[in-house]
């Protein structure tokens, strides 16, 4: 397509009869030429100043501990991140009589795949711009893969974090669309009414997950009729000005429904699976009621590990994370020199994480706009 075409570059020419697979004795030489790389995440961070904000803050957004600390400390992430004393909302919460989806992301099992950040794409009709644009900070995936480094920094230790729409209960983005284009539906989801939509970008602005994305193009208007077959039908393309995001595949919650009133019946756990959910390999993601208390979801919030990303900002996300517990060999890898905070109660936890973070999205799920946005 117009977007692949003439992208990349060709390494059959380095492949042998005999090497298909590899390649042996090559060697890199430096040309003195710049070759611009479009990425959505910073290598590292040269700024100390930067770097040392960025440490202060990963603890609470990518929580982690060893299987030590854990059964020492059951609680212990409670105690990671930003404290506070109990919060109180400006705003009139909302009531919810019916169903109440929410998500539980489970960073124990997640291996960065992209998987569910491809599926979502798929799923959604979500645009490919290409590298000038992904290079403008302008890509429009709903989905991210936040990565962080830990340790040595020629051997460290990396997690990851999918981070897409959390569907806030008190939603940011909501409070400041001139139009309702943005709305709370019934159910708690964040819905966005597209044709209402005049493209301020103020809710992009006041979001602080940064997980909006902004058509600056007609992105489908040139696909041939066959190219047309690729997308789902049952997604709205969207046009050029409008704000999309991340809609937990209401489409497939709509579906469930409509059959489960066929079939005289409420809607069970396990009948809806969004796309990121179906793709997961390691079935990292977990949607359902939260409504419904013997829902997996609703388990896995009651779970001792699970926690709200940016909760101090007391804007109630929908989907909530579940914290990596690793047991590494110490005959292997040795004792970390930090205890990671995982009983401290201390908002600098010195766990020597590292920049792996989202220059568009404020350093890996922090709050930050971007100029684009």
């Amino acid at each position: 397509g117009r977007i692949g075409k003439g992208a990349g570059f060709n390494v059959n020419v380095l492949r042998t009869w005999d090497h298909r697979s590899t390649a042996v004795g090559a060697k890199a030489t430096p040309l003195g030429r710049h070759y611009l790389l479009a990425t959505t995440q910073d290598h590292h961070a040269i700024d100390e100043a930067g770097a040392n904000a960025i440490q202060d803050r990963v603890p609470g957004l990518v929580r982690e501990g060893t299987l030590d600390d854990y059964r020492k400390h059951p609680e212990f992430v409670d105690h990671l991140g930003i404290h506070h004393p109990p919060l109180k909302s400006l705003w009139t919460e909302h009531e919810y009589d019916g169903h109440r989806w929410g998500m539980a992301i489970d960073l124990n099992v997640c291996n960065g795949c992209n998987a569910c950040v491809i599926s979502c794409q798929a799923e959604n009709n979500v645009a490919v711009v290409g590298k000038d644009e992904v290079a403008r900070g302008r890509e429009m995936s709903w989905l991210r893969m936040d990565r962080y480094f830990l340790g040595d920094m020629d051997n460290p230790t990396v997690s990851q974090q999918p981070v897409g729409c959390v569907q806030c209960e008190l939603a940011p983005c909501e409070q400041v669309c001139p139009v309702a284009a943005t709305m709370h539906s019934k159910e708690g989801l964040n819905a966005m009414v597209y044709n209402r939509c005049v493209g301020t970008r103020y809710c992009a602005n006041n979001c602080p997950y940064k997980v909006r994305r902004f058509n600056w193009f007609n992105n489908f208007e040139d696909l041939t009729d066959v190219q047309r077959l690729v997308l789902n039908p049952e997604v709205t393309v969207r046009a050029r000005g409008v704000m999309e995001k991340c809609s937990y595949c209401n489409q497939r919650i709509e579906k469930a429904r409509v059959q489960a009133r066929v079939e005289g019946r409420e809607i069970q756990d396990g009948d809806i699976v969004p796309a990121c959910a179906e793709a997961c390999s390691t079935q990292a993601i977990t949607f359902g009621d939260l409504h419904d208390p013997e829902s997996r979801v609703s388990k896995l919030r009651e779970n001792n590990r699970s926690y709200d990303l940016l909760g101090f900002l007391n804007i109630k996300p929908r989907t909530f994370y579940m914290a990596r517990i690793r047991n590494p060999n110490p005959a292997i890898t040795p004792p970390a020199a930090s205890d990671h905070g995982g009983h401290g109660g201390h908002d600098d936890h010195g766990d020597g994480h590292g920049a792996g973070h989202d220059n568009e999205h404020g350093h890996g799920g922090a709050a930050g706009a971007h100029d684009e946005h």
